[in-house]
């Protein structure tokens, strides 16, 4: 099992940064890859970006390529998830996931675990 913690979110102008952290515990990471999805009110949860830890690579949904960026603390199992230049349109709940096994890791169906979410808001 894997347990995952989310925090960071809030209110921010359009324009601002935020930064969301997840920190993991409960098992090794060394195969894990850590998730991060977003899913605003009335659609389905899309992909952000995920962090395998194997491999040291990260991975971003193209329409957040640049703007949004994964950095790393080994020393605390955590993945930062930093947003810059944020848009209304980022207004979503945020999840962390996990996985350590294999499958489509650009769907949410290949995370068998999750955080609770935190809430991010943008205002124009």
């Amino acid at each position: 099992q894997v347990q995952l913690v989310e925090s960071g979110g809030g209110l921010v102008q359009a324009g601002g940064s935020l930064r969301l952290s997840c920190a993991a515990s409960g098992r090794t990471f060394s195969n894990l890859v850590m998730g991060w999805f977003r899913q605003a009110p009335g659609k389905e949860r899309e992909f952000v970006a995920r962090f395998h830890w194997s491999g040291d690579r990260s991975y971003y949904a193209d329409s957040l390529k640049g703007r949004f960026a994964i950095s790393t603390d080994n020393a605390k199992n955590t993945v930062y998830l930093q947003m810059n230049s944020l848009k209304p349109e980022d207004t979503a709940v945020y999840y962390c996931a996990a996985t350590d096994r294999g499958g489509y890791l650009w769907s949410a169906a290949g995370y068998p675990y999750w955080g609770r979410g935190t809430q991010v808001t943008v205002s124009s």
